[in-house]
């Protein structure tokens, strides 16, 4: 029998790997993120909100020219070479009251002034910045405990899994709000002391810590789930028996296959964070002053939306632009993330 000569053309193409094949399944994943119009629209909204709260400063020193956190009751602003009044006599029924200034689209003053003459607009950067802190701050210790109890209770089982098992189920028995109203009253008075440690009741830090120490079983109860799974697979078995340190297995078999979860879970948790510090916030029991948070600038604007909607109306809706946006990034890297997404994807086309 002749033996043919393949020659490097034939086999080149049979063992050339393309640059996908070579990929890692984070690279992968950012790819399928990035081919996403509708998640990346919603990254870049965030990061123009994240962008806009951080410089609340420059705004209000440099364009607006006022200072959010003070009472401008007496304060006047020039307006067509003509100086305004920023609290001005209401002109309604008895004449009683103050009505403030509304929008003026400009610099100073561009969404109006509030009951106590302070810029509405400054407020909102500043009051972003407060929501996002806080968002991020309870979004991280829940992501941390939850992680941390859900890994443990998983691979340990027995006893440690009973206990911790109990425990968040306690808290999952308490609704959310109530949980988080309950908590807040206790500690707003005279704030948090954990040892020697104090927790003043103006601080970011108390609703950060209740709203983190709330959510903590939405993310412990799933990553459990996840964990006793991988208890049970065949590679985690093999590291066992073949005597691999607990620790090394945790690190390099479990929480790289977890991962992708707790990532998907960060802009919801997020979302759901915000949500919960601005209700908290409108009931004066969240964000304190001297602090302002969009929940706080609602409460602000209660008295006005007869005269002044504009003062409740704004805040309301960079929350519902920011859960939205936060919403849409986290479906999408939720798809970017899940190996079966591609599989249904497969499955659907023609």
């Amino acid at each position: 029998m002749a033996v043919t000569d393949l020659g490097a053309d034939t086999i080149a193409p049979a063992m050339t790997k393309t640059p996908r094949d070579s990929e890692g399944v984070w690279s992968i994943a950012w790819h399928k993120l990035a081919r996403d119009r509708l998640a990346v629209v919603g990254a870049l909204i965030f990061a123009a909100i994240v962008l806009a709260a951080a410089l609340a400063p420059v705004y209000a020193t440099y364009v607006a020219h006022t200072d959010p956190f003070h009472s401008n009751i007496n304060g006047e602003i020039v307006i067509d070479g003509k100086p305004v009044a920023v609290l001005a006599s209401s002109t309604e029924g008895l004449g009683l009251g103050q009505t403030p200034i509304g929008p003026t689209w400009r610099g100073a003053y561009l969404l109006g002034a509030d009951d106590q003459g302070r810029d509405v607009a400054a407020r909102m950067f500043y009051g972003g910045r407060a929501s996002l802190l806080v968002s991020f701050g309870a979004t991280a210790i829940c992501i941390v405990l939850g992680a941390a109890l859900g890994i443990t209770a998983g691979f340990f089982g027995g006893l440690i899994d009973s206990i911790t098992s109990r425990v968040l189920e306690i808290l999952w028995a308490f609704p959310v709000y109530l949980f988080a109203i309950s908590l807040s009253i206790v500690t707003i008075s005279q704030g948090l002391t954990i040892g020697w440690v104090t927790i003043e009741a103006s601080s970011l830090l108390l609703p950060t810590l209740i709203i983190g120490i709330i959510y903590t079983p939405y993310i412990a109860r799933p990553v459990r789930g996840q964990v006793l799974a991988l208890r049970r697979t065949d590679f985690v078995l093999a590291s066992i028996g073949i005597g691999c340190p607990t620790g090394r297995i945790l690190l390099r078999d479990i929480f790289p296959n977890i991962a992708p979860s707790l990532i998907v879970m960060v802009p919801l948790m997020v979302a759901l964070n915000m949500l919960t510090e601005s209700a908290l916030s409108f009931l004066s029991i969240g964000v304190q002053a001297p602090n302002a948070s969009w929940g706080t600038i609602i409460q602000d604007g209660q008295g006005l939306l007869y005269t002044r909607p504009l003062v409740a109306i704004a805040p309301g809706i960079a929350i519902v632009i920011t859960v939205l946006a936060l919403n849409v990034l986290g479906d999408g890297m939720r798809d970017a993330l899940d190996p079966r997404s591609s599989a249904r994807a497969g499955t659907a086309a023609p």
